[in-house]
């Protein structure tokens, strides 16, 4: 979180202090870019969350599956 944090607050000054942005050739997003950047990360972010549920709950399915089963695929009790 802390790693986090910095990487963020650098990329800030990068972005703000006049002559860091001039050395590193930047120029903050105004807000029709920023509009288009979000456009294009929330889908994305979606499509992810939703095959990770699915990926979840999947897994938690076979697990299951295998716990009830023995070696030779007879049912083992669960105590």
């Amino acid at each position: 979180l802390l790693a986090m944090l910095v990487s963020f607050g650098m990329h800030f000054v990068i972005l703000y202090v006049d002559f860091l942005a001039d050395i590193f050739n930047v120029t903050p997003l105004d807000f029709n870019e920023w509009m288009l950047v979000i456009g294009f990360s929330i889908p994305v972010i979606f499509i992810d969350e939703v095959l990770k549920y699915v990926g979840r709950n999947m897994s938690e399915k076979e697990l299951q599956r295998r716990m009830s089963s023995g070696v030779n695929g007879e049912v083992k009790k669960i105590q």
